[in-house]
């Protein structure tokens, strides 16, 4: 009941356009979620589908087509996918855009990857471990800020590259990640020029539910509040 409302309620005192997603990891799917149909070209595309309403789970095979994102994730890698992932990760240092000792600080999920469910929160079956909010910039300000005030923001910086390491993240932090995504995230899931993300955890979403109502009225009293100073120094 509380995840219907309370995804609800996020979306709306953002005003988003796509719902928070939740993700959870778990040792075996629940027998009332079906799996994804088919795999995706990247990981992050699952969050894509969770957004336009589907609510399904996937097997680690069903991540094979990222190696990146199996890494994140703790995917445990056949031989072939092993070797793309090195590839992969061979043509990013030649072009200049990791380095090698970028890589051990890339955060990643060590325990053993099973299956991985996904949903619109307010649709959610099963209680998240996760969720995942993409907005503008102006809206994950507002979330930001409910997080800070409930004690569930990160001292860390903003995350870049790759961009589904925002889960690892939160899941060893226990506060919220921001990131502002990478180039493959944005093919994979038409994330726009002005958007990013925002990863909470599950646990800790009713309460920044309850702080961002309190902060977006307050934004809004501030917002006519500096207007009004602005204009009379104009």
């Amino acid at each position: 009941m509380y995840l219907t409302r309370g995804g609800t309620l996020l979306q709306n005192l953002l005003g988003l356009e796509l719902p928070p997603v939740a993700i959870a990891f778990r040792d075996s799917p629940p027998p009332n979620i079906a799996r994804v149909e088919s795999p995706q070209p990247a990981g992050c595309g699952y969050w894509r589908l969770a957004a336009a309403g589907n609510v399904f789970y996937t097997e680690a095979s069903d991540h094979y087509t990222c190696p990146v994102g199996a890494h994140t994730h703790g995917v445990e890698l056949p031989a072939h996918v092993a070797e793309e992932l090195n590839a992969v990760i061979q043509t990013m240092i030649g072009i200049q855009y990791i380095t090698l000792e970028d890589i051990p600080k890339i955060p990643r999920r060590h325990e053993p990857f099973r299956v991985a469910l996904y949903a619109p929160l307010a649709a959610a079956p099963f209680e998240p471990d996760l969720v995942l909010v993409r907005g503008t910039v102006k809206q994950l300000m507002l979330l930001a800020e409910a997080a800070q005030a409930a004690g569930v923001a990160a001292d860390g910086a903003t995350m870049g590259r790759p961009t589904c390491a925002v889960l690892p993240q939160t899941l060893q932090s226990g506060h919220a990640a921001t990131s502002f995504g990478c180039i493959g995230n944005r093919i994979y899931t038409g994330l726009k020029d002005d958007e990013g993300y925002y990863c909470l955890p599950g646990a800790k979403v009713a309460v920044v539910v309850q702080k961002l109502s309190v902060i977006a009225e307050a934004n809004r009293h501030l917002e006519v509040f500096h207007k009004a100073r602005a204009g009379s120094r104009t």
